[in-house]
């Protein structure tokens, strides 16, 4: 990028060339300019006699007094000034992208966004790296596997610290699982929940994510299918699932970022066992050879704001 042209009088033009001339017009002096760019005066008056001659013709008067443009270098240098204002935009461009400060990501997720640790990461994220475009894809658990290896998306958070397949993952932070309740149920009046409180219940799950995860993780904590309530699969949000909850068709499970979302008419309670309150852990996946500079910032992001996962 270093010649700009390359004249029929075998001259080549570079951009150094163009921005001596620029700073000789703005400081209306060789001598001026070539200490503000820390050159010697000779040097710089060569590269522009290189010019003129290159072009074919003046671009400064020559006083005792300094250089003023002529006619033509007036038109000339309002050129000049913007094929270097444009290049300069290109390479600072450049090494912003490098460095992951402009640019793209893409992540994919299933957890709420009304509240909790992914919406705090995005916002520190964002005042971070302000002009970086972020993409929220909310997509199943097996949607998201197929887009990550596609490439369809740069990273994935997902429940559980297993990672998706053919892609490198990280565990985050956990969520706390709560029951929702309708409003005047009998388990509203505890403060926590047991899992073994959730027999003979009728409990609404999505078909959605996390709705299977929630399912393995009951299923791990009440053996026997004697003590587990019933399930009823929708294929729905989480907060229609909320909404069947207010119409008394049966409780739910969610976790604790979707407390965010409308609430109207349900209540909800932490659930707990013998160690304390039930949670499920989420991890993010990304491909090993993603090179996306803003990626790398991201996980460095997530690194610091919960090193003890690391």
């Amino acid at each position: 990028m270093r010649n700009l042209i390359s004249s029929g009088r075998n001259i080549a033009v570079s951009f150094q060339h163009l921005r001596y001339a620029v700073a000789a017009a703005d400081h209306g002096s060789f001598r001026s300019a070539a200490e503000t760019l820390m050159i010697q005066q000779t040097t710089l008056s060569r590269c522009i006699h290189q010019l003129e001659h290159a072009i074919g013709t003046a671009i400064f008067d020559r006083y005792s007094g300094g250089v003023r443009a002529t006619k033509f270098g007036q038109s000339f240098l309002r050129l000049a000034r913007s094929i270097l204002e444009q290049v300069d935009s290109i390479v600072t461009s450049a090494q912003m992208t490098g460095r992951g400060e402009l640019g793209r990501i893409s992540i994919g997720f299933y957890t709420s966004l009304s509240a909790g640790n992914l919406r705090a990461v995005l916002v520190e994220y964002t005042q971070q790296f302000p002009q970086i475009e972020i993409e929220m894809i909310e997509r199943s658990r097996n949607r998201l596997t197929t887009a990550l290896r596609n490439r369809a998306i740069d990273a994935a958070i997902v429940t559980g610290e297993r990672a998706l397949l053919g892609s490198k993952s990280m565990p985050l932070w956990s969520e706390r699982i709560l029951v929702v309740l309708p409003e005047n149920h009998r388990l509203t009046e505890n403060q926590t929940v047991s899992w073994t409180d959730l027999a003979g219940e009728v409990l609404l799950l999505g078909r959605r994510d996390p709705g299977p995860v929630i399912q393995e993780c009951l299923n791990a904590k009440l053996v026997s299918p004697e003590d587990r309530p019933r399930i009823v699969w929708h294929d729905v949000s989480r907060e229609s699932i909320k909404s069947l909850v207010a119409a008394h068709l049966g409780i739910g499970l969610t976790l604790e970022a979707s407390l965010g979302t409308n609430s109207d008419g349900v209540v909800h309670r932490e659930i707990r066992d013998g160690g304390g309150p039930a949670r499920i852990g989420l991890s993010i996946n990304w491909l090993e050879d993603n090179e996306n500079p803003a990626l790398a910032n991201f996980l460095n992001l997530l690194k610091r704001r919960y090193p003890s996962s690391f």
